[in-house]
């Protein structure tokens, strides 16, 4: 078995192996969880239908043909490409999945969908001993693997294929399956997602649609899900202000890639792509930083035709836009859809980095009381000190890798509620933010 190893934010490892850090000054480290989990319902020509499956980043790169049916490189996961720059696990659905499954005399496609199609089966006998058959499954031109056998029995399915156990073995130069289709994307395909990624944890939730009533839908279970059942994560659309909420984010540029003119009117068929990278950020990023100023480095074309006055219009409407940096292209600042202040919600909660500090502490605090004191621990003194102490411990390992400051553990008082099963904590944060603007006086003699 591989050791762990690689870097690290905070020291939460679960496997043995080195875990190392360069860096210019001493740096503090913590046992919060981890960022990075995504998920997203996804279009696809391969896969599991009616499922949630999960796919991590090295697996992305090495075995993408097994989970999406297409090599790394092809032009077909090019979105995945883009997320998986900054995501670490993704929690993918497949929203066209209830097509039909190629198939030929020997084999049925494991999964339906028209990728299927370019599947080959090819017998041969073998060179050393004739009188067993060598049996190759190819997608495309790509030689997935090869079973030696004296009967169609004796195979076993791989990832690909199912094979036909009633099938007589015989010499073929290639035989591809056949008939292969996707089933149709519908408004109860999103729904079908909703409902089973409920159970699932993660940090950031992207949809590349360009349908208003399926943005909706998805901005209603944002809401549900962070208000009523606890689930903190932030949700990214590709330009869908309405939510006027901190855990929606909308991006306002288009890709133009493969842009046609249709009827007079250009046609961006991309033209929503940009939610890949941003929910990839959003999921990814380290709870001390900010995506404000982070250079694009996807594949697609970003439209940045914006003028001054254009781009301090979007900040204002809560838009995540892009802007042009010299050669580069950039985002302008890291900031969700909420821009309906109020005495109790400022305009720090405008900032996603503000947002993904609040929810690592909600969601490590959940963690710590539903795994180590909910139905366990008596809610006497004794109790609520200790839950106090892991809570402050929390926040101190927060502060000692730079996400909030000036913490004390006087911020934090708890107490019994109104039953004898109830506490009541109440907490006091500052979350830094990363510097956005240099005001500057130079006073020359």
């Amino acid at each position: 078995m591989a050791l762990g190893g690689g870097t690290f934010l905070v020291q939460n490892k679960k496997l043995p192996g080195s875990y190392i850090n360069f860096v210019s000054l001493p740096t503090a480290s913590a046992t919060l969880s981890d960022r990075g989990t995504v998920t997203m319902p996804l279009a696809l020509d391969w896969g599991p239908d009616d499922a949630v499956f999960t796919v991590e980043n090295g697996d992305f790169i090495k075995h993408s043909m097994k989970y999406f049916g297409y090599d790394y490189t092809s032009e077909k996961l090019k979105g995945l490409r883009d997320l998986f720059m900054n995501a670490i696990t993704l929690h993918a659905y497949r929203l066209n999945g209830g097509g039909k499954k190629a198939a030929n005399a020997y084999a049925t496609a494991r999964y339906s969908g028209t990728r299927g199609n370019d599947l080959i089966t090819v017998i041969s006998a073998n060179v050393d001993e004739p009188e067993l058959f060598d049996v190759s499954t190819y997608m495309g031109v790509d030689q997935i693997e090869t079973q030696t056998v004296t009967e169609m029995k004796e195979l076993f399915d791989n990832d690909y294929v199912k094979w036909n156990t009633d099938a007589v073995l015989q010499e073929t130069a290639g035989m591809p399956l056949e008939g292969g289709t996707n089933g149709e994307v519908t408004g109860g395909s999103y729904q079908k997602y909703l409902d089973a990624i409920e159970k699932y944890t993660f940090n950031a939730m992207g949809v590349v649609t360009t349908d208003n009533t399926v943005k909706s839908l998805f901005s209603a279970f944002v809401k549900r899900m962070r208000d009523e059942v606890g689930m903190k994560f932030q949700l990214v659309l590709h330009r869908y202000t309405k939510p006027d909420y901190m855990g929606a984010v909308s991006v306002e540029n288009i890709c133009t890639d493969g842009a046609q003119r249709v009827d007079g009117k250009m046609v961006h068929p991309d033209e929503a792509a940009l939610v890949y990278w941003v929910t990839g950020v959003e999921g990814g990023i380290a709870v001390n930083k900010s995506a404000m100023n982070k250079k694009y480095d996807g594949e697609y074309t970003v439209d940045v035709n914006y003028t001054q006055k254009e781009l301090e219009n979007a900040i204002d409407a809560g838009r995540f836009i892009f802007h042009q940096v010299g050669d580069d292209v950039r985002v302008l600042e890291d900031i969700n859809t909420f821009v309906t202040t109020s005495d109790t919600m400022g305009d720090v909660f405008k900032s996603n980095q503000t947002i993904h500090v609040c929810d690592q502490i909600a969601n490590d605090v959940a963690v710590v009381f539903n795994t180590k004191y909910l139905g366990v621990v008596p809610n006497d003194a004794d109790g609520r000190t200790s839950l106090w102490a892991d809570i402050v411990k929390l926040h101190q390992q927060l502060q000692d890798i730079r996400a909030i400051e000036n913490f004390e553990d006087t911020d934090i008082t708890i107490a019994q509620g109104d039953t004898k099963m109830a506490v009541v904590v109440e907490d006091a944060i500052t979350v830094i933010n990363a510097m956005g603007k240099l005001y500057m006086t130079v006073t020359v003699s």
